[in-house]
């Protein structure tokens, strides 16, 4: 299928969309409940390599097909085209009801809270304040990208540029001024249990929050129709970005751990503020609050920019709503699309909380990501002669070992959050009888 959107993202727009749409949210409120779980450095400092490698081996995989099918809707194209057009289907369905609308909601919340707390205002006091701020930013991340999609990469660009920079000064000041303030090499490797106490469950558990942070990777391809050169510039931006924010999580971890002891990074759900408030005083605190501010306003627009791609592509093929196919005769970009997924958004804003909607997330998402990767075997057997400008490094195995962490991660949620888990598996098939009723029978174009 070729685009009717135009090609106007070079490779460094679109490895800032990667890096933009991942550091969002996670590496500020994830640490907390991460130590908590595991309250070990060591270990909890594995666990961010351990999330970052295994996002490094689906970000190869992804980038072969991503070299191979260079279309808009990203995982929609490849899960079509590697099992089906009802899986691709039940991708783009769980897209719609819960992946997309729930991460938007989750970082637009925190933007909101964080804009709060810049102005010097207690958030959990002013809980629907922050919550009308964050539904702005989404309406405003939606209105600058139907006016255009390099406005919308120029944004993400701009903030992920800022973002970056200011999480280099919080590891440097930590480094370089947190001995003064009660900082030490020997926090890196504090425990406050033994070995033997943190189990399997907990380390799964803990693994959501990882995954929630880096979750993002293979985002960019949702507008594969929409990169210049898409043969070269995806899978290089995929990789780029996905090892740079690697690099990123375990400097900021480290900087984290190395003024707080664990114990105190697993009380401080703003482990962040309260770093640099140990180091700077106040005035630390309010300039990462503005940190937070950016990176999650970059975040809710890379999302806006990219997710909507999917309805668009599928709307395209006749496998969804026709509106949702709809591109605008001026500013050429899937105005429907996006309009739809902001207002799921903002909707979610106004009634859950940060860590339902990330949770959600998580668990409705990881699954297909094991299948995009699944579908890599599939189209290996099955289009042995297509052209594969880029082939994923250590074949099989690279993917292999991507899809079998996925597996064990969505066993363990089964068995340790089995409400949870069951309820948003039961929301994703929900689509089966969906589609059948509505698209089965629909001619595919």
């Amino acid at each position: 299928m070729e685009s009717r959107l135009p090609r106007r993202l070079g490779l460094w727009s679109t490895a800032g969309i990667v890096i933009g749409i991942t550091i969002g949210s996670g590496i500020f409120r994830a640490p907390a409940g991460i130590a908590r779980l595991v309250p070990d450095s060591r270990l909890l400092l594995a666990l961010w390599v351990g999330g970052g490698l295994l996002s490094l081996c689906g970000a190869l995989s992804f980038a072969e097909l991503a070299a191979m099918l260079p279309e808009s809707g990203g995982f929609y194209a490849y899960l079509r085209e590697g099992w089906g057009r009802p899986i691709a289907f039940l991708f783009g369905w769980s897209e719609l009801v819960l992946i997309r609308a729930n991460a938007l909601g989750g970082m637009a919340i925190v933007f909101g809270e964080y804009t709060l707390r810049t102005a010097g205002v207690d958030p959990a006091t002013h809980v629907l304040a922050a919550r009308a701020i964050a539904a702005a930013a989404i309406a405003f991340a939606a209105a600058t990208n139907i006016r255009g999609v390099v406005i919308g990469a120029r944004i993400v660009g701009f903030s992920t540029a800022a973002k970056m920079a200011a999480l280099a000064v919080i590891a440097l000041s930590a480094f370089a001024l947190g001995g003064a303030h009660g900082a030490a090499l020997n926090h890196l490797t504090a425990s406050y249990a033994s070995s033997s106490s943190i189990g399997a469950g907990s380390i799964g558990l803990a693994l959501v929050s990882v995954l929630y942070a880096y979750d993002g990777f293979g985002d960019v391809s949702f507008a594969g129709g929409e990169v210049s050169n898409p043969a070269r510039n995806l899978p290089r931006a995929i990789i780029l970005g996905t090892a740079a924010i690697i690099g990123i999580y375990l400097l900021t971890n480290l900087a984290y751990l190395y003024v707080l002891p664990v114990d105190e990074v697993a009380r401080s759900p703003l482990v962040a503020a309260d770093v640099m408030q140990a180091v700077f005083g106040r005035a630390g605190a309010v300039a990462v609050s503005l940190v937070v501010m950016i990176s999650t306003f970059s975040a809710v627009n890379g999302v806006t920019l990219s997710a909507p791609r999917i309805f668009f592509a599928m709307a395209e093929d006749g496998l969804f709503f026709r509106p949702l196919g709809r591109v605008h005769p001026r500013f050429h970009t899937p105005y429907v699309a996006i309009a739809v997924s902001a207002l799921l958004g903002m909707a979610l804003v106004m009634s859950r909380s940060f860590e339902a909607l990330s949770s959600t997330m998580v668990l409705a998402v990881w699954p297909f990501y094991a299948l995009t990767v699944g579908a890599l075997f599939r189209l290996r057997r099955r289009r042995p002669d297509a052209v594969r400008p880029y082939r994923v490094a250590g074949y099989p195995f690279v993917p292999a070992i991507f899809i079998a962490t996925v597996v064990w991660f969505i066993i363990n949620a089964l068995i340790t959050a089995p409400i949870s888990t069951a309820t948003t598996l039961a929301l994703i098939l929900l689509g089966v009888p969906v589609y059948f009723f509505s698209f089965a029978r629909a001619e595919f174009r």
